[in-house]
């Protein structure tokens, strides 16, 4: 009878819980609409919709600024299950997030699991997100979504959530494209920032902030190099440093031309530079290379990259939408990674001079670590 009248409880709670879902609809510029339940913040919202497909890590995923301004999709069918682990109100750079607040518009998930179980959790994951006033909507047949992004290309949509204040009004309006403004500068600091690490006399390397990830700042640190962090449109060049780090941010680098000008003036000097993602396709432009936008983008854990004339295939974590042409490459300049399933451009180097940069993360997070020495590579070339 105790087991029976347990297996009720339970039951009434289920029943209960399923309830009070809200109705909420994905809806695509081209027509497609995706119905399933909300959770989050009870608002709707419009931008473009995007799908990554590694198996963790949505704490870092949904702060990474990368994505600022999009509705992100994550193809693992459970999401949730681990939590949102603890902040620590006195440390800006927080391991497990990787700025200090969600940046991605919305999240569309397959099963949202409010149960959730880590030792260094402090929430769920719904909490964390109307906490952060980021809606979501889950229910829905991510991989549907998937197959038509890939076959469409990267496509802008809005998440209504029925019954909440703005549905109407977002419902009416122009779908959002964050690659028609500035949203690097929406994410990138306002002011210098100088983060210290433990050695004294220590080098320091200059960040251009166009929506760094802080593990980027970590991964310095504790190679104990001190970090001025900078923001994206700041003459860096006249920064007293003794290397440059050109950050990953999000939507397109042409949008940002303010610091390509900065770039194409350090260009002429020899201090060593190095860029990561967006880092990489700004000093790309700098250089006398083109940009385009990719069809679907990379968003993964996963992704193959080989180094020109060799047989080596490094293992990457990415997340960008847009690429370097390779085919374009100026004097002095050459292609120093493809991707080896679409053969996309990955990274360029200068044949002489210490620039170098790369469309990938090593810093990871998540992801693998196979390139994390790069940040070795750019501090020994000033030790």
């Amino acid at each position: 009878m105790e087991s029976k009248s347990s297996e009720s409880a339970s039951e009434k709670l289920s029943a209960d819980h399923f309830s009070s879902f809200r109705t909420a609809h994905l809806e695509l510029e081209d027509g497609t609409c995706y119905e399933g339940r909300a959770f989050g913040a009870n608002r709707s919202i419009s931008g473009e919709v995007v799908f990554a497909t590694g198996m963790v890590g949505y704490p870092e995923s949904l702060t990474d600024p990368s994505y600022r301004g999009q509705l992100l999709t994550l193809t693992y069918p459970l999401v949730g299950n681990y939590g949102v682990p603890a902040r620590n109100p006195a440390d800006p750079l927080n391991p497990g997030f990787e700025s200090s607040h969600i940046q991605a518009q919305a999240l569309v998930i397959q099963n949202l699991s409010r149960d959730f179980s880590h030792w260094n959790a402090t929430s769920s994951l719904e909490d964390w997100m109307i906490e952060e006033k980021i809606p979501g909507i889950e229910g829905v047949d991510v991989r549907a979504v998937t197959r038509r992004l890939r076959e469409s290309g990267t496509i802008k949509g809005r998440l209504l959530v029925e019954g909440s204040p703005d549905r109407d009004e977002i419902a009416s309006s122009p779908y959002q494209d964050p690659g028609n403004r500035n949203v690097v500068a929406e994410v990138s600091c306002k002011e210098p920032i100088l983060h210290r690490c433990a050695s004294d006399g220590a080098p320091r390397v200059i960040l251009v902030d166009c929506g760094a990830k802080t593990s980027i700042i970590r991964s310095f640190l504790d190679r104990g190099a001190d970090v001025l962090q900078v923001p994206w449109n700041h003459d860096f060049v006249a920064e007293k440093g003794d290397a440059v780090l050109l950050s990953n941010g999000p939507g397109d680098p042409k949008m940002a031309l303010e610091t390509v000008e900065n770039i194409r003036r350090a260009l002429d000097g020899s201090r060593p530079l190095m860029g990561i993602c967006l880092g990489n396709q700004l000093l790309a432009l700098a250089a006398g290379f083109d940009t385009y936008k990719l069809d679907f983008g990379h968003r993964s854990q996963n992704q193959p990259c080989v180094e020109v004339g060799t047989s080596l295939c490094w293992v990457t974590s990415q997340n960008h939408g847009y690429a370097v042409d390779g085919t374009s490459a100026p004097d002095g300049w050459e292609e120093w990674f493809r991707n080896a399933n679409d053969g996309s451009n990955e990274g360029i180097r200068h044949r002489e001079k210490p620039f170098f940069s790369v469309q990938f993360h090593p810093e990871a997070n998540p992801g693998p670590l196979d390139a994390a020495g790069l940040f070795d590579r750019l501090l020994g070339l000033v030790r």
